[in-house]
């Protein structure tokens, strides 16, 4: 994402609070200042705003120098999403400045090809998983070539795992060899997910990934900046989160 060299110096924060792991970076235009990382309990409303003080202190830029702030609106935990939307929100109110929702699935997407040391330069399959108990996971499938920034597939939703495995190893199955990619990549909060993830084995042999990953602040700058760049802004008092609802097939088996 390279700007020329006319473009005007922008700053902005970026946060995600979606899962387990707080994330966030300062960015100047699409150039990471600073990221922050905090693994842990989900704790995010005791140290989010310390977080994001340290994060502009220690990238030398002032809450009147920003330009815009960035948020991951989930999926993902429903408390931990709320904490970061509402911090957001409050903050671009107080500081008079754009805010921007961003998918907490893409971000964590691009987190796990980043944090894959074996992943080719080729083209990938990434599934990012946040677990949403009983065998749910808050899910949606990208497409990405090395650690570039991954294109959308599939939605971003909340989907039982069982199915969902179904459904890729539908569409692997429906596409073309020669269409096929490297490998697939299941990343994110596997834990109690890995099982059904495994079930591709047989199929994938070592074409199939399963690593766990946590949320990584460059990935959330990344795409905060871009959005912000390009002028693609929420209303201050219209962004929500995004919890996602189960698809109505998967609800009526459910009840079934």
């Amino acid at each position: 994402m390279n700007q020329p060299q006319s473009q005007p110096l922008k700053r902005f924060l970026a946060l995600d609070t979606s899962t387990a792991c707080l994330a966030l970076a300062v960015m100047e235009n699409d150039k990471v200042l600073h990221t922050i990382k905090a693994a842990g309990e989900r704790n995010h409303s005791v140290h989010l705003l310390p977080l994001v003080q340290k994060g502009l202190a220690e990238a030398g830029v002032a809450s009147s120098d920003l330009n815009g702030i960035a948020v991951g609106i989930g999926p993902g935990s429903y408390t931990g999403t709320r904490i970061a939307v509402t911090a957001a929100k409050t903050l671009a109110w107080t500081w008079n400045i754009p805010v921007a929702g961003i998918s907490s699935l893409h971000a964590l997407a691009w987190s796990g090809l980043l944090s894959a040391a074996e992943r080719g330069a080729g083209k990938n399959w990434v599934v990012p998983l946040v677990d949403a108990r009983r065998g749910q996971a808050y899910t949606a499938l990208f497409q990405a070539r090395g650690d570039h920034m991954p294109v959308r597939h599939h939605e971003d939703a909340i989907r039982l795992m069982d199915h969902w495995v179904e459904e890729i190893e539908h569409l692997w199955t429906e596409t073309p060899e020669g269409e096929k990619p490297e490998g697939i990549w299941f990343v994110g909060e596997i834990g109690n997910l890995e099982a059904a993830a495994e079930r591709l084995r047989p199929m994938l042999g070592d074409r199939l990934h399963i690593a766990g990953c946590d949320m990584e602040g460059e990935p959330v700058g990344r795409l905060g900046a871009q959005h912000l760049m390009h002028g693609e802004i929420d209303d201050v008092h219209r962004l929500v989160p995004n919890y996602t609802q189960l698809a109505e097939a998967e609800k009526l088996l459910r009840k079934s």
